[in-house]
């Protein structure tokens, strides 16, 4: 059963239209277009799996439709390749009523929205991700952007899209290693803000990895709802002491990972599960987390296949590129914590002392 959420934005308000072969309904991308006119961006691996199947029934249909086709990993999420989407459009002479659509994981979603903000000054924009990791957290709330040689996602814009169409059926074709690391983001939620989801987690995990279609919808359902309304309240990541800042638990840890080892090294999930074990691990030096708490988050991220030991890059090197972090705020780095399970909070105040410590305890 197909299932729908909405993202309370205003007038720019969305749906999020979750279920099985929801990429050949051409009916809901229609009722989002200004005009006729629209590109895909897509991906080498994805393409032959799912461009057409997207592409036919918007043709059938009508839509004079460009299809732009990028090479696949997050090496390539850079100005090079932002720049071949705008080649392309601009050689279809596309205009600015031409709404881009990303079919793609994360990597594509962000590619495809930044150059959705920044071609003509904006263009329309849908999100059809196809992946779990996207399914569950990239492809809601807007958030663009490319990476920088010193620092992940250093480049972008908010730009919220028309629509987001998670077709469950394209996670049937997930490499299993693809999948774990969507599982990263979905465990992430019910650490930030709902226990009794983490619970149904650690109850339910062996179903989500079997790929049982009610219980990935149910997942993906349960995480889009809490980031739609952690999206609502703070759009845009101004509330400094919460708010859409939280959704970035094991991220800072996370994102020193994946720019210290080279993008691409490790998948993202990967890098943000071993930094939600570096941030719980501080958070029990901090007096907030207990053994056993701990214990609970290493154990649930083991189950789904995901790191709980960081990259050995050295406590320095880590400090370094936290040092880069979007959070640091008047250079003062602020870090998400859990002040208990179901609980995160933002906070500058921890020694270097004791994140020297908990990076060398998860990391050593």
């Amino acid at each position: 059963m197909n299932r729908t959420l909405n993202v309370p934005l205003g007038d720019r308000s969305y749906p999020i239209h979750i279920g099985g072969s929801l990429l050949a309904r051409a009916d809901l991308i229609l009722d989002r277009l200004k005009v006729p006119r629209a590109a895909i961006v897509t991906n080498e691996t994805v393409a032959p799996l799912y461009l057409e199947a997207l592409a036919a029934p918007l043709v059938t249909a009508g839509v004079s439709l460009t299809r732009i086709v990028l090479p696949d990993g997050e090496q390539y999420k850079n100005w090079e390749t932002l720049n071949r989407i705008h080649d392309a459009l601009l050689a279809e002479r596309c205009d600015r009523s031409t709404t881009i659509i990303a079919l793609g994981g994360g990597v594509i979603g962000d590619l495809a929205g930044f150059a959705a903000a920044t071609y003509q000054r904006g263009v329309p924009f849908i999100q059809a991700p196809t992946t779990l990791l996207s399914q569950v957290d990239s492809s809601v709330g807007g958030k663009t952007g490319i990476n920088h040689p010193r620092g992940k996602n250093m480049i972008g814009a908010f730009w919220q899209p028309k629509l987001v169409l998670a077709d469950t059926h394209t996670l049937n074709t997930l490499p299993l290693r693809e999948l774990s690391a969507g599982m990263a983001e979905v465990i992430k939620i019910g650490l930030v803000r709902d226990l009794p989801f983490f619970e149904w987690l650690e109850a339910n995990l062996d179903r989500l990895l079997a790929r049982e279609p009610e219980a990935l919808a149910d997942a993906i359902q349960r995480c889009c709802r809490n980031k739609a309304e952690v999206v609502a309240a703070d759009e845009e990541e101004q509330d400094k002491e919460g708010g859409r800042a939280l959704l970035n638990l094991g991220h800072t840890f996370g994102h020193a990972i994946e720019t210290g080892l080279g993008f691409g090294q490790w998948l993202h999930g990967e890098a943000v599960a071993a930094g939600t074990v570096m941030a719980a691990e501080l958070s029990r030096r901090l007096g907030w987390l207990s053994d056993q708490d701990v214990a609970r988050i290493r154990r649930i991220f083991a189950r789904a296949g995901l790191p709980v030991r960081g990259a050995p890059l050295g406590a320095a090197r880590y400090l370094d590129l936290m040092g880069h972090d979007k959070k640091v705020v008047a250079g003062r780095l602020r870090l998400v914590l859990l002040r208990e399970l179901g609980r995160a909070v933002t906070y500058a105040e921890a020694r270097q002392a004791d994140i020297i410590d908990a990076i060398e305890v998860c990391c050593g």
